[in-house]
């Protein structure tokens, strides 16, 4: 662990991060739909995520940064459609981790005071990732651009807007793409242990006067992390997918820090006018388009993913009723528990026992956690705002509240005048789990890698756009050297496997791609 004193400063930036976090949990929390399942014991698995988070984080997040520092994380975030993003790193990193503190303090085994170095780290860590992740739009999260989502660059969009294929409604690509789009959402939501990190949007971003691009990224969708799916998606030879989509008549005005969209008026399947596919991950240079050579290619291949994804679904289904509610317990919490783990992936320093087991301060727990505990906990925690800890003296009125409450404790600051407090949770204990043990490889762009040969990749390979010579070369600069050979060779990047655009360069603007390809969104 780095030793440090703690100085005023990183305090004043700590809490601001700690209210901001707090703020906008509740606002999530009070406007976005309830999460319940028949299956799992969501509200039990979720405090049990939120105790490994806060136990394992700092450690984990230390360990990236021995071989990738966080804004090199966020940079090659922007490249492919990973585990690292908006909802992923953006609120559920810092929440899990305060929020397991939050727990720990109102069952008196913290103090505010405890582990502030851990705290202060931990949301410096996600200063830094978020800032250069979210680098084309200027903000941390998607709260400070009012709910939306813009982090991809010029050359990356033109991509998107030049190659997929225009649809209406009933003609057969339109059909295979949403009855896709329904089988994978919900085959995402079962393989995530019913919740909705598997799939992740951004944007808008204008592609005509009545028109706005959305791209969704469904991840974890091939043989990874979750020993669960060992032997049900091995046909599936995606790690991600993406699909920008072009949807006419309709703004959407909220794309939030869960990834979830709310549009005037509700989007309807009639107004889908656009749609593509692409895969990529931590091996591939950009986004690499899948069966986008024809509009009979892209429909075949929809309609043979969604009986892939059909298939796996009817397995997975098989394979959880035979499960015991401590399995799905542990499940749910390493998936909710895990959500960063693709930062070690970035920096090749991912290993299956950091991620994918319970610590064994956190399995302490698990008789705690049965359903009337979970619910009624997980309630004040995060809903009522009722916890000893979360009350403030009488004066104050939260945001969208006005109620005297902090979801969560700000660290106190008689720390810098000498006070006591303790630095650290320490380091890693020892992790279980009663899951079956991960006995497949990892699908990759470069086929099914084991966990030392994924790792050896990963530090081994940088994409060219993120390099010392380009990756500093951002819109803003574009914009005024749009003529430099460099700019042309970021832009070939994006556009090496473009049908419309390859090695059209840095020039081009929108009206130069409408006038190739013929389509006005």
């Amino acid at each position: 662990m780095t030793n440090y004193s703690i100085s005023y400063a990183q305090l004043l930036e700590a809490n601001n991060s700690i209210q901001v976090l707090a703020d906008e949990s509740y606002w999530l929390c009070l406007t976005r739909t309830t999460q319940g399942s028949k299956l799992f014991p969501v509200s039990p698995y979720i405090l049990l995520s939120y105790l490994n988070a806060f136990y394992r984080y700092p450690s984990l997040l230390r360990k990236v940064e021995s071989q990738m520092r966080a804004e090199q994380c966020g940079d090659l975030a922007r490249n492919f459609s990973g585990g690292v993003n908006t909802s992923t790193i953006g609120w559920c990193l810092p929440a899990f981790y305060l929020l397991g503190r939050e727990l720990l303090i109102n069952m008196g085994l913290l103090k505010p005071e405890d582990a502030v170095e851990d705290v202060v780290y931990v949301l410096d860590f996600w200063r830094r990732v978020q800032l250069s992740y979210h680098r084309n739009d200027g903000h941390k999260m998607n709260r400070e651009f009012g709910h939306r989502s813009q982090l991809l660059p010029e050359r990356t969009l033109q991509v998107f807007e030049a190659d997929i294929f225009p649809v209406s409604i009933g003609d057969p690509l339109h059909t295979a793409a949403v009855r896709f789009l329904a089988a994978m959402s919900q085959f995402q939501f079962l393989s995530h242990c019913e919740c909705r990190l598997g799939i992740m949007n951004h944007g808008p971003y204008r592609i005509g006067e009545r028109s706005e691009l959305i791209v969704r990224d469904f991840v974890n969708v091939g043989a990874g992390d979750f020993p669960w799916l060992d032997g049900i998606v091995d046909d599936i030879h995606y790690a991600s997918l993406t699909i920008p989509m072009a949807i006419k008549n309709t703004h959407f005005h909220i794309v939030d820090d869960w990834g979830s969209l709310e549009s005037e008026p509700a989007f309807q399947v009639e107004n889908l006018i656009g749609v593509g596919l692409y895969t990529s991950d931590r091996l591939t240079e950009t986004y690499i388009p899948v069966a986008m050579e024809t509009i009979d290619s892209l429909t075949k291949k929809f309609k043979e993913l969604q009986e892939l994804v059909i298939d796996a679904t009817n397995k997975l289904w098989a394979r959880f009723a035979g499960w015991s509610r401590r399995e799905m317990l542990q499940a749910g919490a390493l998936v909710y528990f895990s959500t960063p783990k693709d930062l070690a992936h970035m920096s090749g320093t991912y290993e299956q026992a950091d991620w994918m087991e319970i610590d064994e301060r956190a399995s302490r727990f698990e008789p705690l956690l049965n359903d009337e505990f979970g619910n009624d906990c997980l309630t004040e925690l995060v809903g009522t705002i009722s916890l000893p800890s979360q009350k403030t003296h009488e004066y104050v009125m939260s945001m969208h509240n006005d109620s005297p409450r902090r979801m969560i404790s700000q660290i106190p600051y008689s720390i810098v005048a000498g006070h006591p407090y303790t630095k650290s949770s320490g380091p890693c204990f020892p992790g279980s789990t009663v899951l079956q043990k991960k006995v497949g490889k990892w699908r990759t762009s470069r086929g099914l890698l084991t966990e030392v040969e994924y790792n050896r990749l990963a530090q081994s390979f940088l994409p060219a756009s993120c390099s010392a010579k380009l990756g500093f070369l951002d819109d803003s600069w574009v914009k005024y050297h749009f003529t430099d050979a460099d700019a042309d060779e970021i832009y070939y990047l994006s556009q090496d496997q473009s049908r419309h655009l390859k090695r059209k360069g840095a020039r081009l603007t929108r009206s130069d791609i409408v006038s190739i390809t013929g389509n006005h969104w």
